[in-house]
């Protein structure tokens, strides 16, 4: 197979131009870039009867435990709807935070598509506990509401906080003693995993949730998520729930082939980790610069804070990044796997110099 350069006018952007808007606005990780084209090479069986996914699920298994089943699906409102689904009846509703990525980001797929009832409760941090699930965890037997059988948090969550081992247990315990069950959103669970300290297992198979969608796009996949039933015995139907919801890759090698690429010599840990060093540093770097109050703890790898009036605006001229909260000034700073202490020099100095004689900075 011969290999062809692109020309240099395939490149339609300015890969200079840096941003804090998304962990998804970087590339792929060249480790990753290079496993596809190592997977590229002659044939394999499609539908995931690959050398790769079986790869992938031993890989799996050594980080979540033995029993487990995984499938890999293209995105993660694909992979919540769908572990949504294979843990409930067609009456069942799922508590979750407001601020959850699955009430506030995914344009009412897992009610549009997945039919699931979503009961969520505000939260001062993106973080539910037992006291705040029970604001909704009731009316079972009435046949008039939507039965509440499942809980779903996000690790790290929305607002960037970080869940422990022992606050997913007693989520875990609470639920299941309600014969409710447990999902997480591990859209960035690797980042949780660099925060704590601890393996993957310890605050999800360990910690008792049923079943997880494991994140790989926002730590330098091109695409890809997968969902992990760590309680299989919780979930069914996912095999054909895979397929219903458009979710099953013919080529499923070039899926499993990235999540190899990032879980066999610590690249998953490595890439997060990094992440959150720079999301520290810039939070160490603002918390100097008078006029910008944060707003929530640095957990992971997002800083979010409230700036002046007019300053966001004039900010994005030179670095896009998103409004949190319009109406508080709240905004949201990301950094990814290949966020440099140059481009966070930069962005402070950037926001420095817009705040400089701004009026209400003092």
């Amino acid at each position: 197979m011969t290999t062809v350069e692109a020309p240099a006018a395939a490149r339609l952007h300015n890969s200079e131009i840096r941003g804090f808007a998304s962990d998804n606005y970087s590339g792929v990780h060249p480790e990753v870039l290079a496993a596809l084209a190592a997977a590229n090479e002659g044939h394999q069986v499609s539908y995931g009867e690959d050398d790769y996914t079986a790869r992938l699920h031993e890989l799996l298994t050594e980080h979540f435990g033995a029993g487990i089943e995984s499938f890999p699906v293209f995105n993660g409102t694909g992979a919540n709807v769908l572990a949504l689904q294979s843990l409930l009846p067609r009456w069942g509703a799922v508590v979750c935070a407001s601020t959850a990525h699955i009430n506030m980001d995914e344009n009412g797929a897992p009610e549009r598509i997945g039919g699931i009832k979503l009961l969520h409760v505000p939260t001062p941090d993106g973080k539910l506990t037992p006291e705040l699930i029970d604001r909704e965890a009731w009316g079972w037997g009435d046949e008039h509401r939507a039965q509440p059988l499942a809980v779903s948090i996000t690790q790290t969550t929305e607002l960037g906080t970080c869940y422990t081992p022992a606050e997913v247990r007693a989520i875990a315990d609470h639920a299941h003693a309600k014969g409710m069950k447990l999902h997480m959103d591990g859209a960035r669970l690797a980042n949780a995993a660099a925060y704590l300290n601890v393996p993957l297992r310890a605050f999800t198979t360990d910690a008792g949730v049923d079943i997880l969608s494991f994140g790989g796009t926002k730590n330098g996949l091109l695409f890809g998520e997968v969902v992990v039933a760590l309680n299989p015995e919780a979930a069914s139907g996912l095999v054909y729930l895979r397929k219903m919801n458009m979710q099953l890759a013919s080529k499923m090698r070039f899926l499993s082939a990235q999540f190899i690429a990032l879980l066999s010599d610590g690249l998953w840990l490595r890439s997060a980790a990094h992440a959150n060093a720079m999301a520290a540093r810039l939070r160490a770097a603002v918390e100097t610069i008078d006029g910008v109050q944060p707003t929530q703890a640095t957990q992971s790898n997002g800083v979010f804070a409230v700036l002046p009036e007019g300053v966001a605006d004039r900010l994005r001229t030179q670095f896009r990044f998103y409004d949190w909260n319009e109406a508080a000034r709240e905004v949201r700073w990301m950094c990814s796997f290949d966020t440099t202490e140059a481009d966070i020099d930069a962005f402070v100095a950037a926001i420095r110099h817009e705040l400089r004689g701004h009026s209400d900075v003092r």
